[in-house]
Parts: structure tokens; sequence; C-alpha cells
């Protein structure tokens, strides 16, 4: 899915829509997002030094994650009611390209717990429920 087709299914807009690309293999979630450089949370984080936020991170993966449950979003907003295990192994910078892989490891009525992680190449960047 491209950035237009996620629209369709998920209620975030720019500057807040944080998925450039999508693909659905079975109950995996595979997500891409390139950190473009001029993103309204790198301009204080840190000047001459951007870093992409944990919290960035962690939302980016979560809207990756959503889309496994496509079917369920329609006409509904979703929104984090925790973060568990969330470890940051490294950073983000311009000019990265994230490749997010989420799956869902439990629902229990509305709630569903994915767990994910994103990489640059092959370093682990962040993983976290």
């Amino acid at each position: 899915m491209n950035r237009d087709e996620i629209k369709q299914l998920l209620p975030h807009r720019e500057p807040m829509l944080l998925v450039d690309e999508t693909t659905l293999d079975g109950g995996v979630a595979h997500a891409r997002y390139t950190v473009r450089g001029n993103e309204w949370f790198l301009q204080g984080h840190f000047p001459g030094n951007p870093v992409v936020p944990g919290v960035v991170l962690c939302e980016i993966i979560a809207q990756g994650a959503a889309l496994l449950v496509k079917d369920q979003l329609a006409g509904k907003m979703p929104f984090f009611a925790g973060m568990n295990k969330v470890k940051f192994r490294n950073s983000a910078h311009p000019g990265d390209t994230l490749q997010i892989t989420a799956q869902v490891i439990r629902q229990t009525g509305p709630f569903v717990v994915f767990k994910g992680q994103a990489h640059v190449g092959d370093t682990k960047i962040v993983e976290g429920e």
C-alpha cells in the first residue's frame, strides 16, 4: 500500500502520517518510513544533530501495526493504550529509512497488543509491545 491507500485506512494525516508504504504478509506488517529531515519533531530535537524522538519511533511502529487490523478500523479512531517492553537500541536521523515489522500477539475485545520493531539497514533501532 502506498500513502494514498494508507490514508483510506488510518485517520492520520500530515504531519502525523508516519508510514510511507506497507505490505501485509499473512499476520505480519512490513512498513517503511523515510526520515526526510524537515519533520516538525526534528526542529528542536536536537539543533545541529537531529534525532527522531523515541515516542515518534513508537508511533511509526504503531501506525504500521494498526494496518494489520484494518478491517476493524472502519469508522473508529485508534489510540495507544500503553507501551510495554520498549527498548531503544540506536537512533534514527534524517535520510534514514526505517523498516518496520509488526504482528498481533493478542486481542481482548477492542484492545490489540502488537509486537513490533524498527531497523535502519541491519541495525535495530527500537522494539517493543
